[in-house]
């Protein structure tokens, strides 16, 4: 079987996708909008795509960095967290920020201990998951300070470390921070800002290096769609400048004429954010029959 799978792999572009987690969910959404077609068996970690010369590699999140930078597979979507974490500085290149898996590496320490700020962490005991990022932080604070900070590794369930008594603060990763609020941890500093992103190996330029600019092209239409919609509506032609002004586009508005002259539609992207503003605004100016259309895909 092994043998047979290997054979299959021979030419094609590997794309590497964390396998659970966190990630995971919107990595199948962003697969779908790149109409890569697959189905995975239960047991492999591989998985050939039936339309395109490609075969998706499922892996941990923390593994990507190193497998794209070795050069293992061409390309992948992880962390940034991940990514400065396997400290492949030179070996990877970030070409895609993805919008999705959005948290934030800090150091927290218990709200009713005596530790403020870092510098009173300094010297003392944290433990995470992140060493190599911590060590880096800590080290340069000792450095200043004249301290030595000891930093631990633990897998897992870091939030539980000080509770426990195994340390006086922690360095990991925080999405909403309700698991630290309920650990009974605070924010003393933010280390990193991170989310999901897509790499490619920075080894020399290869056959597939089309296919990765495809795929690039087509991923960044699924993430720009999921952030706009469009936005149609008609104005009197006198309020055009005004209009514009509240949907300038992304690069400049459409505009086309009416059969009647003293009127034109007006078409453009809008921030999915800001869309109902961005309607009550028009209506306030005079514009009718505003409609808001999703997007699936695009190419901005």
């Amino acid at each position: 079987m092994l043998d047979l799978l290997s054979e299959s792999l021979k030419g094609r572009c590997l794309f590497a996708i964390p396998k659970k987690g966190r990630l995971f969910e919107k990595c199948q959404q962003l697969l779908a909008g790149a109409d890569i077609q697959y189905t995975r068996s239960n047991r492999l970690d591989v998985a050939l795509v039936r339309n395109h010369n490609l075969a998706l590699v499922f892996l941990p999140a923390a593994d990507i960095p190193r497998f794209v930078g070795e050069g293992n597979v061409h390309f992948g979507i992880t962390g940034q967290d991940m990514v400065a974490e396997a400290d492949v500085n030179g070996l990877v290149t970030e070409v895609l920020q993805l919008e999705f898996g959005k948290c934030k590496l800090q150091v927290q320490v218990p709200e009713r201990s005596d530790i403020k700020t870092v510098e009173d962490l300094a010297g003392k005991k944290v433990v995470t998951s992140f060493e190599v990022l911590a060590g880096r932080y800590f080290g340069d604070l000792d450095a200043k300070l004249g301290k030595k900070t000891k930093i631990e590794y633990i897998g897992g369930s870091v939030e539980a470390a000080c509770a426990l008594g195994l340390a006086d603060g922690i360095v990991d990763l925080v999405e909403s921070g309700e698991t630290m609020r309920a650990a009974g941890l605070h924010a003393i500093e933010t280390i990193l800002s991170s989310q999901a992103v897509l790499i490619r190996s920075n080894k020399p330029a290869n056959e597939h290096d089309e296919l990765i600019t495809r795929f690039t092209s087509r991923i960044a239409g699924v993430v720009a769609a999921g952030k706009y919609v469009l936005t149609n509506y008609n104005i009197p032609r006198k309020n055009v400048a005004s209009a514009t002004q509240i949907t300038p586009g992304r690069r400049a508005a459409t505009v086309s004429p009416l059969d009647d002259p003293e009127w034109v539609a007006v078409s453009s992207m809008v921030l999915k954010a800001e869309v109902a503003d961005v309607m009550d605004k028009l209506q306030l100016i005079g514009a009718t029959d505003i409609l808001v259309i999703g997007l699936n895909n695009c190419r901005v």
